[in-house]
């Protein structure tokens, strides 16, 4: 296998672990935790890798914001007001190195222009309750085609966005159910016509029309019994928004998962052959246009997965982990 990237994977529990030779050895991450808090407590829902800086990542946990210099191997925590919240999301903007953005479960969007030396917490008309209790923010999302618009999925509470980098925002709902609204992934496939792409428990939701109106794929159940086939992660290969991944299971965590792909844009989907069948729900994935043909993926359970051509073929790794939250790759 192809081996010259590292892969970060982000823990409940256990921090963040990280392979430097595309997943043959491991090793635990160095994290600098707040006095009060203890390495078992690290709960990792979030990697970001910098379009900037290759080697530089943002890891979200229970205590607060991170960020490493080296490919994973060492974070240095970041002081700012999410402290001691869940941080579901992250995100660096790709016009400025210096400004961040990330997510969490009050729910609240945060940001700073000068690398965490100071934050503004942005005002986003989110639903304060709603049927899981406090919605989280789960993607943020600049979109590539106008570096001021901002794009925010929360479960559950729908899409917001705001053409005016955060001024002001507008909501968009997906279907006319409260589980329609539980945003899992968030992507946006530019081209000749973008397409905004959303999952939820029920499917891949996706828009033409900038989120004025939608239409849902659901994917094949896993046992007649199953009231809905599971979705969690959305991923685009690199350079090419017609190949589209999605993470898929039976529930969540579950017992069963699947890799479904699209190369047409949606107009047709299949599941990945994987080696192993997922134990659970596959979560994530990790993309990277260093090398648009590797693919990282995770079973929430603890799996990982390798593509090098794009989801053709997939490796289980051997090392297994607990439960994953976030997989990323980056270029050694």
């Amino acid at each position: 296998m192809l081996s010259n990237f590292t892969i970060c994977v982000g823990t409940v529990g256990a921090g963040v672990w990280f392979s430097p030779d595309g997943g043959e050895h491991w090793r635990r991450s160095r994290m600098k935790l707040p006095f009060y808090a203890e390495p078992g407590e690290i709960q990792i829902r979030t990697l970001a890798v910098s379009p900037h800086n290759p080697h530089r990542l943002l890891a979200g946990s229970e205590a607060g914001l991170y960020r490493s210099e080296d490919n994973g191997a060492n974070w240095e925590w970041i002081d700012s007001p999410m402290e001691g919240k869940q941080i579901w999301s992250a995100t660096f903007h790709p016009a400025d190195p210096d400004t961040i953005l990330a997510g969490t479960k009050e729910p609240g969007v945060y940001r700073t222009t000068d690398s965490g030396k100071t934050w503004q917490r942005l005002v986003i008309p989110i639903a304060e309750r709603c049927l899981a209790g406090a919605p989280k923010v789960t993607n943020i999302l600049i979109d590539p085609r106008d570096k001021r618009t901002i794009w925010v999925g929360v479960e559950i509470d729908g899409i917001y966005f705001s053409r005016d980098d955060g001024a002001s925002w507008h909501h968009s709902k997906m279907g006319d159910k409260e589980l329609n609204q539980d945003v899992h992934g968030l992507a946006l496939a530019t081209g000749p016509k973008t397409k905004v792409l959303v999952t939820t428990p029920d499917g891949i939701w996706t828009s033409l029309d900038e989120g004025e109106s939608w239409s849902v794929h659901g994917f094949p159940r896993f046992a007649e019994r199953d009231t809905i086939s599971y979705c969690r992660g959305v991923a685009l290969k690199p350079g090419d928004p017609d190949t589209i991944f999605v993470g898929n299971g039976d529930f969540i965590p579950g017992k069963r998962g699947a890799i479904q792909r699209t190369r047409d844009g949606g107009a047709t989907w299949e599941a990945c052959k994987l080696p192993v069948e997922p134990n659970s729900v596959v979560y994530w994935f990790g993309t990277n246009a260093a090398n648009p043909e590797v693919v990282v993926a995770n079973s929430l359970h603890g799996y990982v997965y390798v593509s090098i051509d794009a989801g053709d073929s997939w490796t289980k790794l051997r090392r297994e982990f607990g439960e994953i939250r976030a997989i990323t790759w980056v270029p050694n």
